[in-house]
């Protein structure tokens, strides 16, 4: 009964989860702040095969937000074309600060947003990955 007093007509009944992917723990524990701090749930992973892992194993997750160079047999644009190819409806959100990518490099509805990026950029760019929210 308290939950239900304390909920505002305008907040959503539930929060989407974005995964983070993202080698860099200081950069990925800021990432998830970030992706909270715009109203969704944020889980991480340290490489592309432990969001593979997680994807395998949740069937909530809505958006992937990753970085593009991490260590191991795949980098973040790789990870992005599994998904898109494993999990279409997963909205993916692609970022780095080494590497320019071009719009057609990216898997079919991605985005591509370069480092460093303003937390408003992300959080605006994954209401637009996921209308209604």
């Amino acid at each position: 009964m308290q939950f239900c007093e304390r909920m505002s007509e305008t907040e959503p009944d539930w929060n989407p989860v974005v995964l983070v992917v993202e080698d860099e723990t200081l950069v990925r524990v800021t990432a998830l702040a970030i992706v909270e701090e715009g109203g969704f749930e944020a889980i991480g992973a340290g490489s592309a095969d432990e969001a593979i892992r997680e994807l395998e194993t949740r069937g909530d997750i809505r958006a992937v937000f990753t970085d593009v160079q991490m260590p191991g047999r795949m980098d973040g644009l790789k990870l992005a074309r599994v998904i898109r190819n494993r999990w279409p409806p997963v909205a993916l959100l692609v970022t780095s600060g080494k590497t320019r990518v071009s719009q057609s490099a990216l898997p079919s509805g991605a985005r591509f947003i370069p480092k460093p990026y303003l937390p408003l950029q992300i959080k605006r760019t994954l209401r637009e990955l996921l209308p209604g929210q």
